[in-house]
């Protein structure tokens, strides 16, 4: 019984090595990783993102959004956000289709590059003011 554990107990510690190497490999690549993302992401806030206008109207400088500029929030990789310019994030108000000019509050759309993610508009929606009927 003692010549079981003690007989070729190196070829024994090396295979128990191999073992343990296969076990750890085949363990690493089958676990899916868990990589928490809120430490992974990086958030940004606008405060004056002017508010653009889009119509089926001929001259959409004749209507007005009150208020004209809004607070957004997006969130994203930090390789992203560093790199996120104002001018990349655009605030729009679509009034395409819209056929009453009565009380329009649309809800104001939020356009940014992949990767970004939209967390907050402030305020969401707008009063759109039409132009004077002649």
């Amino acid at each position: 019984m003692r010549d079981l554990f003690i007989k070729d107990s190196g070829w024994k510690l090396f295979s128990l090595f191999l073992a343990v190497v296969i076990w750890l490999t085949v363990h690493r690549i089958l676990e899916p990783e868990t990589v928490s993302l809120a430490g992974r992401t990086s958030t940004l806030t606008y405060e004056d993102l002017p508010v653009a206008i889009v119509a089926s109207a001929a001259d959409v400088s004749l209507y007005r959004a009150t208020p004209t500029a809004v607070k957004v929030t997006v969130s994203g990789p930090p390789e992203v956000m560093d790199q996120l310019q104002a001018s990349q994030v655009r605030a729009v108000v679509d009034l395409t289709g819209i056929v009453t000019a009565g009380d329009l509050r649309p809800q104001v759309s939020i356009f940014a590059p992949p990767n970004v993610t939209l967390i907050r508009v402030d305020p969401p929606t707008v009063a759109v003011i039409p132009p004077p009927k002649h």
